[in-house]
C-alpha cells in the first residue's frame, strides 16, 4: 500500500468526539500522512455529553460513549496533536489525495454551507480523488451545489448513508447547546442554543439524491451492525456508532487508489 496524504476536516463548533478520533487514529494507524484541517484553524473540541461515558442518548435509550473511547478521545483533546490544524482556506486539494469529514453537531454551523471547504471538495471531485463525510458533515455534501449539474448536489444519484430523522434530538421545549470539553477564551466554541438540532439530516439527503440515488438511513445501525456507504467519490457513514467502520472503509478504499 503507497502512502496517501489525507486532509481530515473538523468542526471548530463541537466535534461528537469519536466522529474525529476515530478515523483519525484508523488512518494514521494505516500509515497515511494526516492533515487536519478547521473553519477558524483552532485546534477542534469535542462537544462535551460525548466524551461522557454515562451520557444516555434520550431518543435511542442508550449510551452512546465507551469509556475506553471517552478516554482517548480526551487524551487527544488534552495532548498536541490536534493543537495546530491549518484553516480551510489555507488548504489545496492538489496537496492531498483524500478529504475526510467528520461530523458533530457543530458541522452543521460551520461546514454545511462552508464557502473555503466547498471549494476543497470541488477540486477534489474534478481531480476524481475520495471525499468522506461522516454525520452531519454530510450536510456540507447536501448543500454543495454543481453548475455542470443544472445547480444539483454533488450527490445527486449516489448511495449515501444519513442520520436517521428518528434518531434527531426533536421535540416540545427542547434547548440544545453546545458545550465544550477542553473549552479555553480563545477557543469556547459558540454560544447558540437550537431547538434541538438544526434539520433532519434524512430528509435533506433523500431530497439531495434525487429519485436516482439511494438515501440509507439505518435507523438499526449499532456498533455491531455499523452503516457507511461507498459510491465513488464518495464514503458517507450514519452517526458515532459507524465511526470506526468509516474510518476502515477509507483506509480500504485508498488502498487499492494509484
Amino acid at each position: 500500500m503507497s502512502k496517501k496524504k489525507v486532509l481530515i476536516c473538523a468542526t471548530n463548533y463541537g466535534t461528537w468526539g469519536e466522529e474525529l478520533q476515530a478515523p483519525w487514529d484508523i488512518i494514521k494507524a494505516a500509515g497515511h500522512d494526516v492533515t487536519l484541517a478547521t473553519p477558524l484553524g483552532k485546534k477542534p473540541l469535542p462537544l462535551a455529553v460525548s466524551v461522557d461515558s454515562d451520557f444516555l442518548d434520550p431518543v435511542i435509550n442508550a449510551k452512546t460513549n465507551p469509556p475506553e473511547v471517552c478516554k482517548r478521545i480526551k487524551e487527544l483533546t488534552d495532548g498536541t496533536e490536534w493543537n495546530k490544524p491549518i484553516k480551510f482556506k489555507d488548504a489545496k486539494m492538489s496537496d492531498y489525495d483524500c478529504i475526510v469529514l467528520t461530523g458533530g453537531l457543530g458541522a452543521m454551523i460551520d461546514m454545511a454551507n462552508n464557502w473555503n471547504l466547498h471549494k476543497l471538495i470541488v477540486d477534489a471531485l474534478r481531480t476524481n480523488k475520495l471525499v468522506g463525510a461522516l454525520c452531519y458533515s454530510v450536510s456540507t455534501l447536501v448543500f454543495l451545489r454543481d453548475p455542470q449539474l443544472d445547480m444539483k448536489s454533488v450527490i445527486y444519484g449516489k448511495k449515501i448513508a444519513a442520520h436517521p430523522a428518528s434518531w434527531d434530538f426533536y421535540g416540545p421545549d427542547w434547548d440544545f447547546t453546545y458545550d465544550l470539553y477542553g473549552a479555553t477564551p480563545d477557543n469556547k466554541g459558540t454560544d447558540v442554543h437550537t431547538p434541538g438540532f438544526l434539520w433532519p439530516m434524512e430528509h435533506l439527503v433523500r431530497d439531495a439524491v434525487g429519485p436516482n440515488g439511494t438515501c440509507v438511513s439505518n435507523y438499526k445501525a449499532n456498533r455491531a451492525n455499523p452503516e457507511v456507504c461507498f459510491d465513488w467519490p464518495f464514503v458517507t457513514g450514519t452517526s458515532v456508532e459507524s465511526s470506526i467502520a468509516y474510518g476502515k472503509k477509507i483506509v480500504e478504499v485508498l488502498a487499492t487508489l494509484k
